[in-house]
């Protein structure tokens, strides 16, 4: 039987595996990650890995898993150590990270969470927690008091269990006891996600103590991310792979892709590790990059995992060996890209034809599912607003309605061959109620589901036509089929594929 991954098997690896190239152990922590997820691992924790190893540091993560206490069982027995796996056309590599110190598990040590936020040693608190769990009515630039989480810790703010509450009483506790505050790094996929989150924060403080609020507003230091790397959840095959590469058990492991990218502002005032020296890409303004990476690679995965899985695919690659498919993402790119402003450093044809590339990657197996997920919370930044860019700028609607027609199909909650799938997304209660009774009637469809709350922008629900396009889109959908109206819409494409 295969030992464990842990600091002492190391020894035992094979030559082709990469191991950490700075002793974990001689580095303390500065950094306490909320939400050690598979993402995590594959992105942050991997470039904070390669920043100790070229200038060293006390810059480990102590983890905390706000949900499940999994993670925190898988990783430490192996004292935080886990296997990376890339996985190109050209077959699998394998390298151990260890920057990892150890994993909290919030629900089950709540005590101990609340120390790590508030040690003087901390110095950045970062982020992965996706889109839902922040709580911040985005419409509105302040917490949505109704969001469970937020409605608990404002109940109960010494004892909090989400986001906005651990933050805040980890500042709170570090102002107390006259320690300069953490610098909070968001790394989700929204938009402005620093400055959305500052607002977040600062809203949830000002509910319960003004004075932290100004504190918090005057002091904490909340720069904006983009965050790139296609990073499919973990299976039993992840981690028999693992042990095939390594030769060790590695409850932990994560697969991911070879391409990496991680763009932040630079503002740390308690510093931060050499990110610089392991790949980041630091800048003044992180918003040409961060729209571009939302409209074109979100959005275009959004618009495949509607239409995708409704055409019985179920991972990414599947999609795009379906040429159609194929070609109505690579349309969406187009139209995405035209909505923006061209990031510093970056052509944006080459960009859509390199996530071509990515997401035909046949060696990962990313779930349509996975990215489904949660549709409210992801279709403002990824669909929305660029088809409202398109709409004031007279650029080309019908890729973007498209898209949403798609997800309102989806919404449904039936497959065209009569099978039913569970809608995963916070509003799945106001979605249902938008859209029962409708039953086939694509008018009724969209216009109940674009009178949801703080969804869709005014402008563009009530612009007639876009209305329509989003209508004929579904109307489609809903008699054909999404495989009939896939290959149609693609062979209906003009030569410029707008």
């Amino acid at each position: 039987m295969s030992d464990r991954l842990s600091p002492a098997s190391l020894a035992q690896l094979p030559a082709s595996v990469a191991r950490p190239r700075h002793v974990p152990a001689r580095h303390g922590a500065g950094i306490v990650h909320l939400g050690v997820g598979a993402f995590h691992r594959a992105h942050q924790a991997v470039y904070t890995d390669a920043a100790l190893a070229a200038a060293g540091g006390d810059w480990r993560i102590d983890g905390i898993a706000l949900r499940s206490p999994r993670i925190a069982d898988e990783l430490n027995p192996q004292e935080g150590l886990y296997t990376l796996i890339e996985r190109g056309e050209d077959g699998a590599a394998a390298r151990i990270i260890g920057s990892i110190r150890r994993v909290i598990a919030a629900a089950r040590d709540p005590d101990a969470t609340l120390a790590a936020l508030s040690a003087p040693e901390t110095r950045i608190v970062s982020l992965t927690v996706t889109e839902k769990a922040y709580g911040i009515d985005r419409a509105r630039g302040c917490v949505d008091p109704n969001h469970p989480a937020v409605a608990a810790d404002l109940s109960r703010p010494h004892r909090p269990k989400g986001v906005l509450g651990l933050l805040c009483e980890g500042l709170r506790l570090r102002r107390e006891r006259g320690l300069p505050p953490f610098t909070v790094l968001c790394c989700d996929n929204l938009p402005d996600n620093g400055g959305l989150l500052r607002l977040g924060l600062t809203d949830f403080a000002a509910r319960l103590d003004r004075a932290l609020s100004a504190w918090i507003e005057a002091e904490v230091a909340c720069p904006s991310t983009m965050v790139d790397r296609i990073t499919p959840a973990p299976t039993g095959e992840t981690r028999a792979l693992a042990q095939t590469l390594t030769g060790l058990v590695d409850l932990a492991a994560v697969e991911t892709e070879p391409f990496a990218q991680w763009v932040i502002e630079d503002r740390f005032p308690s510093g931060r590790p050499a990110w610089e020296q392991a790949g980041v890409i630091f800048t003044a303004d992180v918003r040409p990059f961060e729209a571009m990476k939302l409209r074109m690679l979100n959005g275009s995965h959004s618009l495949m995992a509607y239409a995708g899985l409704l055409c019985g695919h179920r991972h990414v690659r599947d999609a795009m060996r379906d040429a159609a498919l194929a070609g109505l993402v690579r349309r969406h790119l187009a139209a995405a890209a035209t909505t923006l402003d061209p990031a510093v450093g970056i052509d944006l044809g080459h960009y859509a034809d390199a996530l071509m590339r990515r997401f035909a990657n046949p060696a990962i197996a990313h779930e349509l599912a996975q990215i489904a997920m949660d549709g409210t919370e992801k279709l403002p930044q990824r669909i929305l607003e660029p088809a409202l860019h398109a709409l004031t700028h007279g650029q080309p609607l019908r890729p973007f309605a498209f898209a949403v027609a798609a997800w309102m199909r989806y919404c449904l909650g039936r497959r065209d061959d009569g099978t039913h799938h569970d809608l995963q997304d916070p509003r799945a209660e106001a979605i249902a109620a938008a859209t029962r009774g409708a039953g086939g009637d694509a008018r009724a469809i969209v216009r109940g589901l674009s009178a949801l709350p703080g969804l869709f922008p005014a402008r563009l629900a009530q612009d007639a036509g876009w209305q329509q396009a989003v209508e004929d889109s579904l109307s489609g959908m809903l008699k054909q089929g999404m495989a009939a109206v896939v290959r149609a819409e693609a062979a209906a494409m003009p030569a410029g594929g707008l």
